[in-house]
């Protein structure tokens, strides 16, 4: 009875590691690790023990007994894979480095940024004796995009947020939340203060199309959409129309299809979810019947990954359409054209719609005072030099709509103080050293690539680099004593953080939801300042420890 991965998994390798017998690829140090979709299991050498489920933080992984209908893709997708990548070499993984006894005693290193990526290298940095580590962020919750960038009906990732906590436990560990790196503390009195700064802050922003009319109003950021459906602080008071019967998302990868399912789903199957109030108040008033998602190259290369499809495939109360002809979906390509291809030939359903378009890209955003529609142009496929491009045709339609979303990518801001390449949305590094004493992981360090789990060997790396500085005595000790360094008036500690959370969840109990998340500054600072009710939560009034 193997087992199965049944999604897009967060591919942390904890499960590489548990598997007594290396049948779970690819792992750490392997080609593809990282960049492909998944991980799979070997169904040929899976020995049933199960060590990989109880691993796994986002409970991806099933027997194969188990799975439902809609996850039984999965089961030829695992097997597939070893088909191509036989993995023959099943030496046991030596997946965790050795200790380093810090040399001179206790090791002071500041971390900007409180998602994944941030708490991995803090997780990272804890492995070793004599590491003390402040994870700084601005917001007075951390998480990162896993609380506020996964669609809120993806509640088996959010699981993830377990093994944060976990990591935020450990000895040595702090938070400074909502707490402004370049207004409450700058890059300088990091420096003073730590022997490294280590700097994890993904990328903020979004890229913009570059066409006439995309800042009327109704033409918005998905990446802002998906902040205020989830709750994030700072879009707590968006407002997007949602009085049209059709919305665009341009863009096909996985945070199009998240935005998509999130507009065209049953607002009652939402408020069972962590959605914000707010955003389903409006979710339930909404006039929106069909949402167009548009791809500028062909069905083949679609940019959302194949766990992300069969979701959207699993959709039993959408209308799923693909739009593109015959021989755009070449049903025996890749498994992601075959289902493609599966989706196109079903009867219609009535209902909400969700219809992928392909061989289409946005010309200009059409409107005077708001938007009412999308000009589309068709697109041809050309290939040179090995890579497929989309070439206009000429040919060029209206499609009525009273929101347009961007779905094409997000892009990390400069960081105060650090080296920026505008090309790349990167900050230039060595293995994630800009200098000695200053560092970068995630993606500010790689772009906006890989998944929750990449995150860990990216974060691996970066502190090999800075621990090889403190060894060879590159970094400069603190100018201030760890007991004098004063906290910001307003900083959130683990207790601070962890009275929200119980808060939140406390609400969401009497309501049968995950959580009930607080939206509003104020309320989630005043909500900080509100003692847990027992345990290490009470200690400190729970503004800042």
């Amino acid at each position: 009875m193997p087992y199965v991965v049944t999604r897009s998994c967060c591919a942390d390798a904890s499960c590489v590691l548990a598997c007594p017998v290396n049948c779970i690829h690819p792992a750490p140090g392997e080609p593809g690790f990282g960049t492909t979709e998944m991980l799979y299991v070997d169904p040929r050498t899976c020995v049933d023990c199960g060590a990989c489920v109880t691993a796994c933080p986002v409970d991806a992984l099933k027997p194969h007994t188990a799975l439902a209908a809609a996850e039984l893709p999965f089961l030829e997708l695992n097997r597939a894979y070893y088909d191509t990548h036989p993995h023959e070499d099943r030496a046991p993984m030596a997946l965790v480095p050795p200790q380093r006894r810090i040399r001179g005693g206790e090791l002071r290193v500041a971390v900007v940024g409180a998602g994944p990526a941030g708490l991995f290298a803090a997780d990272e940095l804890l492995r070793h004796p004599g590491v003390s580590v402040t994870v700084h962020d601005r917001l007075p919750t951390p998480y990162g995009l896993a609380r506020a960038g996964v669609a809120p009906d993806h509640q088996d990732t959010k699981q993830v947020t377990g093994l944060f906590r976990a990591i935020e436990s450990q000895p040595g560990f702090t938070y400074r939340l909502n707490t402004h790196i370049g207004r409450d503390l700058h890059h300088e009195d990091l420096l003073r203060d730590h022997h490294a700064v280590l700097y994890a802050v993904g990328a903020a922003t979004d890229r913009r199309l570059g066409i006439e009319g995309e800042d009327l109003p109704g033409c918005a950021s998905a990446t802002d959409f998906v902040a205020w459906y989830n709750g994030h602080p700072d879009h707590s008071t968006d407002t997007f129309p949602l009085d049209g019967e059709r919305a665009v998302v341009v863009g096909n990868g996985n945070v199009a299809l998240d935005v998509a399912r999130v507009l065209t789903a049953d607002p009652e199957r939402l408020a069972r979810t962590d959605i914000s109030d707010r955003a389903l108040d409006a979710l339930r008033a909404s006039r929106v019947r069909e949402v167009v998602v548009l791809g500028r190259r062909g069905p083949a290369e679609a940019a959302f990954t194949l766990p992300e499809l069969l979701a959207v495939a699993a959709l039993d109360d959408i209308d799923v359409l693909v739009e593109g002809r015959p021989a755009d979906l070449p049903a025996d390509a890749t498994p992601k054209t075959r289902v493609l291809a599966e989706i196109a030939a079903r009867p219609r359903r009535p209902g909400r719609r969700l219809v992928l378009r392909f061989l289409a890209a946005p010309a200009r955003v059409v409107g005077d005072d708001r938007v009412t529609g999308l000009a589309v142009a068709r697109t041809a496929l050309h290939s040179r030099s090995g890579r497929v491009r989309a070439v206009p045709t000429g040919d060029e339609e209206i499609l009525g709509a009273s929101l347009v979303l961007r779905a094409v990518g997000y892009r990390a801001r400069p960081v105060p103080g650090l080296p920026f390449d505008e090309d790349t949305g990167t900050v230039p590094h060595d293995r994630g050293r800009v200098s000695p004493g200053v560092y970068v992981a995630g993606w500010i360090k790689r772009g906006p690539t890989g998944f929750i789990g990449t995150n860990k060997s990216c974060a691996q790396e970066t502190v090999e680099a800075l621990l090889d500085d403190w060894d060879a005595g590159r970094l400069t000790d603190p100018a201030v004593p760890a007991a004098d360094r004063p906290a910001p008036p307003d900083a959130v500690g683990l207790d601070g953080w962890r009275a929200i959370d119980a808060s939140e969840r406390a609400a969401g109990a009497a309501e049968g939801r995950p959580r009930v998340k607080l939206v509003d500054r104020e309320r989630l600072l005043a909500a900080a300042r509100t003692p847990a009710p027992s345990g290490r939560n009470a200690a400190g009034g729970g503004r800042w420890k």
